[in-house]
């Protein structure tokens, strides 16, 4: 009986001993907590990307086994949104964001991961970048003597919405909204601008435009020069005039079928007898007028220009008439020499011209086109421009000029007379 006394006794003395144990076991265990974490200051902001971070400066007790920013356009972002992924325990991390919208108002959180649960830093706002859109002008087309038709297309919006565009215009060099301009309508894109209100045998100089919420930027440059009248050919034909120097140009090639008295020049089509010919002939590129007559006009040999060869007939419209070596060199004088010429002379840009058509400007408006030519094949469409003068070299060739896309100059040759060439037509 004392002995089973004793060992109560015993047991009610480690009773106490046992209960401290849990205590403190139980003590130990609460001590863990969140970690704690900072965001750094946000940097390298662009329109899509971002840099942050943060430093974990305390793990609560427990190893943090994940940390990095998460960041949403909503308030108080959490891992549920995006996030990075930036290693794990204490210390400081960088974080690389991504995948932003232009313009987008973001917040940003850091992280930090232990067994306890997420903690999260105090929050930072930022704005992905925005800009002034990014566009180009569109090339000249449809010219008269009064208006003309451009436009733009822009690329990029800049991350804010585009809410005006159009193309501004003025005699000399970069225009702006304030200077004459259009209105066609708003948002990123291509759009067409009518110009209208010129006036005739001008200069003018033209850029695209588009607005936002930034600031308004520009298109290239482009110069142009509105005609000076129109001449119809005995076919009806209608051809745009340029005024350039004292001398008054077509500023199309000649795409008639007859002489002025109303007689046909022979169309051949057949290889063989271009290559045979002595006498006058003429020629659609690729024998496929649908395609090429409207833009680039007819093919020439010589014989069909020159009188002694066609019966003293006048190919050019009435009162019109195809230009000599010397009225060619006249022209090329006004221009500063025939090095450059040809760029002043060409269309500008690569709607009908290959790349890189060097030094384009047209802006004499004489418009010329890569038509090509014919010899014993078609050739150079897109590449070059051959116009025949009215001037013979001897006997079996005629002065003629070279224009390429290659190059901004005026090529003085003599090429054999059955070539097809086109022809531009002077005023008398």
């Amino acid at each position: 009986m004392k002995t089973i006394k004793s060992h109560l006794a015993s047991f009610s003395f480690l009773i106490p001993g046992l209960f401290l144990l849990f205590i403190c076991s139980c003590k130990k265990e609460s001590s863990k907590d969140l970690a704690t974490v900072t965001v750094a200051t946000m940097s390298n902001i662009t329109k899509t990307t971002a840099t942050s971070g943060g430093e974990v400066t305390s793990n609560g007790g427990a190893e943090v086994t994940a940390r990095g920013v998460c960041w949403s356009t909503n308030a108080n972002p959490t891992t549920a949104d995006k996030k990075t992924n930036d290693g794990s325990g204490t210390g400081s991390f960088t974080s690389s964001i991504t995948g932003l919208n232009a313009g987008g108002v973001y917040n940003v959180r850091a992280y930090a991961i232990n067994s306890v649960g997420t903690a999260y830093s105090a929050q930072v706002t930022f704005n992905a970048l925005s800009s002034v859109p990014v566009l180009t002008t569109t090339s000249l087309a449809a010219v008269t003597t009064t208006s003309a038709t451009s436009g733009g297309n822009i690329s990029d919006d800049g991350g804010a919405a585009v809410t005006a565009r159009g193309v501004c215009w003025k005699t000399s060099s970069n225009p702006t909204i304030e200077n004459n301009k259009t209105t066609d309508g708003t948002g990123a894109g291509a759009f067409s601008s009518s110009i209208a209100g010129l006036t005739a045998n001008t200069t003018y100089y033209i850029r695209a435009y588009a607005t936002n919420s930034i600031g308004t930027s520009y298109g290239d440059e482009i110069l142009f020069k509105t005609y000076t009248g129109t001449v119809t050919d005995i076919n009806t034909n209608i051809y745009s005039t340029v005024t350039i120097g004292s001398q008054v140009w077509m500023a199309e090639n000649l795409k008639t079928t007859k002489y002025n008295d109303g007689t046909s020049v022979p169309l051949v089509a057949e290889q063989a007898k271009w290559n045979a010919l002595t006498a006058p002939g003429f020629c659609w590129y690729n024998n496929d007028e649908a395609t090429y007559k409207a833009t680039y006009g007819a093919l020439y040999n010589w014989y069909s220009l020159d009188a002694a060869s066609n019966g003293g007939k006048n190919i050019c419209p009435t009162g019109w008439h195809v230009p000599t070596e010397k009225e060619w060199e006249a022209l090329e004088t006004f221009l500063n020499g025939e090095v450059g010429a040809g760029g002043k002379l060409k269309e500008a840009g690569l709607v009908h011209w290959l790349s890189p058509n060097t030094g384009a400007t047209n802006e004499t408006g004489f418009t010329a086109l890569p038509a090509g030519s014919r010899g014993s094949t078609y050739m150079g469409i897109t590449n070059d421009a051959n116009f025949w003068t009215s001037t013979e070299y001897n006997s079996g060739s005629s002065m003629n000029r070279f224009i390429s896309c290659s190059n901004s100059n005026v090529h003085i040759l003599f090429s054999g007379k059955q070539n097809g060439f086109s022809v531009r037509c002077l005023k008398n």
